[in-house]
This record gives C-alpha cells, structure tokens and sequence, in this order.
C-alpha cells in the first residue's frame, strides 16, 4: 500500500541537486507535504536572484505548471515569500531553502541546517566505497557533512574493480525488496533506476508464479526517452570517449546505448543471478515515457499445459489487484507514450493488449549433457529430448522521470524517513 501522509514528517529532507529528478523529487514532496522543510543544495549560484530559481522550480516544460500539478484549472500562484539573503521560499506552504556555495558533498554541512536525509539526484556520486575526502566529492560525503543517511537517485557504481560492496550500501524498489533495508546498518541507499524499477516489477510476478527453475531465459530493450546527459545538438567528443553515439543529436536519431538494468536487477531479486538475461536500451527523441519490451523463455509443463497469453494476462492481472498494488498496473487498453507521463503511483505499467506467447519445441542433445559435477551421463536410453518452451513478449509502459522513478524514489524516502523518527 501507499505510504500515507497525515501531516508533514517533524524532520528536514536535504535534496543534492536540482535537475530532473532533484526538482520532481521536490515536487513530489512538496504535493504530498511530506517533511517540515526541504533543503535543496544546488551549489552555485543560478540566474541574477533568487526569484530566477523560483522560477525554475515553478514551470516545467514536460509537466507544466507546478500549480496545475497541484490543483488543476483553478491553480494560483504556489512559491511566495521569497528571502535572497535566507535564500528561502516557500512553495506550496511548504519552506524550501536553496544553498548555492558547495558542490562537494562533505562541504555542504547538512548538520548545520537540522538535515539527518539527504536524497543525491547529481548522478555524479554513485560511488558506495569512495573516501568522503575524495577530490572532487563522494556519496559518503554526505555522511561526512552530517546527514544520517543518503538515497542515491540512481544505481551504484563502484570504480575499482574487484571491490566488495560496503556492508551499510543496499540498493532498494519500494514494494520489491524493501524489506531488505535494516536501518540501524544501511546509511547508504540506492534506488536502482527507472528501468530497473519497472523491470523488477515485471519479473517478480513471473517469478512469484512460475518459480526461477522455469524460467530458462529473459531477455528486455528499454525504448528510453531521451535524457539530460545527451547532446542537444552533435558535437566533439572527450578526450578518451570511446562510444560516439553518445554525443549526436537526440533531436534526430534514435540511439542505441546501454543499461545497467541486468546488474542492478540482480541486486533487488537475487534469483535473477541463476537466470540467463540480456538487457539492451534505445535512446529515442522523446521527453519521458519509456517502454520495456521483455522476452521471457519459460519451460511448459507439457504441450497440453502450456504458457499461453491469456495465463500471462491473469498473472500481472492478478498481481496489481493484489502484493503490488498500486505500484503495478494492469490495463488492455491501446495506449501510446503520452497517455503514461505523470500517471501516479506506477512503477510499471502492462500493456496487456499486447502479450504475446509461442510454444515451441526445444531439442537437447543428451549426449552433450553432464550430470553432477561435469560427468557424462551413461546409460541413455536415447540421444535426444524435446522440451515445449513457451515465449513470452511482454511490455510495462513507465514514466522514467516523474510518475514511475520520482514516486517510487518518494516512497522509498518515506519509509526510510518514517524510521529515523
């Protein structure tokens, strides 16, 4: 269920950065009156005064007027009382107070502003074991400048090779395994991406009822609306850059890059690491909504028995009614990207008129098998078996900035917050 707000949270959330997901993420708790303040650290000054951050913070070219966001056609004017010297306004009734002095997270000096949480949407700082000190800031910084605990708006990304994950780091979707959150260990929080929050969404259902032994192969393409760190317009390469598709213009092409999706994934459900997935993105020239088109090869219980779209169907059908709820969402109608922008409370959401299943027969070679411990299997009594193997296409619609992640990554920061008090 959703977490539910009767009055603001008797505490302050620090929010680093305010882009994307840092201004929706203010947005979201502002909407919701979730904390008492919210301190936004943008760390350099912006436009000639504050009434130009306001600004910012007030329109939105892909979700509008944060008036009509909060109250429709009868919408008045939310951010008032501005103070260029406090660097504070309130929006919404809501007090926000915007830093402009330090970039490095351990500068900041969150204990000094009463922040115990602190939400990073930078994506600079996705390093669990970087020192505090290291030049040019880390994730732990934030730790370092007084806050209690950091959600990282995106999946960790730990430089050194061969490095263990830190015991206080976890990577969490609200809804899938946040269970997983032991707050008097974890300081140090990631909540995965768009993608894979959509992506566990899809999966768990399918692993809830066919189990992981069934499930032979999966296989997803995110088609990804285009994000902040792509190029407007073609331009030069950096020094060392070794993809340059990265660097053309998102207004003309459609992209192909990559996803850490696969990975992270196996952090949220650890029986994704026993099955064979591939995980693949296109970048295509459009301001948010985002599609996951998944392929799941699944072992049929017979020819009679088979997976088939109608079993599929009842599955997620069945699951957004019920665990996953509200967060999972089941619908036949004909949608199209536009339809799913700001829909609330929607990790996923799947496309049923769309399911697709076929059942084949999958020949094995029993001569080229191995029993226990790579011993070759003796005694057979033929050479070959054939195995009916369902293929399933399935697609989750989600709002990869505002309705899907920022909800999910609201969520999250509320049950982590409802346990600090």
């Amino acid at each position: 269920m959703r977490i539910e707000i009767n009055e603001p949270l008797p505490m302050k959330l620090g929010i680093n950065g305010l882009g994307r997901i840092g201004k929706l993420t203010l947005w979201h708790h502002v909407a919701r009156k979730s904390f008492q303040e919210i301190v936004v650290n943008l760390g350099r000054p912006a436009g000639t005064s504050l009434q130009d951050i306001a600004n910012y913070i007030e329109k939105d070219s892909t979700y509008g007027w944060l008036p009509v966001y909060l109250y429709g056609h009868k919408a008045t004017r939310v951010i008032e009382n501005l103070n260029e010297e406090e660097g504070t306004m309130t929006v919404d009734g809501v007090k926000v107070r915007i830093l402009r002095e330090h970039r490095n997270p351990a500068d900041i000096g969150w204990k000094d502003y009463g922040v115990r949480l602190v939400v990073d949407s930078t994506g600079r700082f996705r390093d669990p074991t970087a020192d505090p000190n290291t030049s040019g800031g880390a994730l732990r910084g934030h730790l370092a400048a007084g806050a209690e605990k950091v959600i990282l708006s995106a999946p960790f990304k730990i430089k050194e090779k061969g490095a263990e994950m830190p015991e206080d780091a976890v990577t969490i979707v609200y809804g899938i395994n946040d269970g997983d959150y032991i707050p008097d260990k974890h300081h140090v929080i990631s909540a995965a991406s768009c993608t894979t929050t959509c992506l566990a969404y899809m999966m768990r259902p399918l692993l809830d009822y066919f189990g992981v032994d069934r499930i032979l192969s999966a296989s997803m393409v995110t088609v990804h609306a285009a994000t902040a760190s792509q190029a407007v317009l073609d331009r030069v390469p950096k020094a060392g850059a070794t993809d340059l598709r990265k660097i053309r213009s998102i207004f003309n092409n459609i992209i192909l890059t990559t996803t850490g999706a696969a990975k992270a994934l196996a952090l949220v459900i650890p029986e994704m690491k026993k099955i064979g997935f591939i995980a693949e993105s296109v970048r295509i020239p459009t301001n948010t909504g985002s599609l996951i088109v998944l392929v799941v090869n699944i072992q049929d219980e017979s020819l009679e028995n088979r997976v088939t779209r109608e079993i599929i169907n009842r599955i997620y059908e069945e699951a957004a009614k019920g665990p996953y709820k509200p967060y999972l969402l089941f619908t036949l109608e004909q949608n199209v990207s536009s339809d799913i922008i700001g829909y609330p409370a929607a990790a996923a959401i799947i496309e049923g008129a769309e399911t697709h299943t076929r059942t084949g027969l999958v020949k094995v070679d029993l001569t080229k098998a191995c029993g226990p411990e790579g011993q070759k299997l003796e005694g057979l009594s033929c050479a070959h078996i054939e195995i009916p193997v369902t293929q399933a296409v399935i697609y989750g619609w989600y709002d990869n900035e505002f309705g899907s992640y920022t909800t999910m990554l609201g969520e999250l920061t509320l049950h982590i917050a409802k346990q600090m008090l």
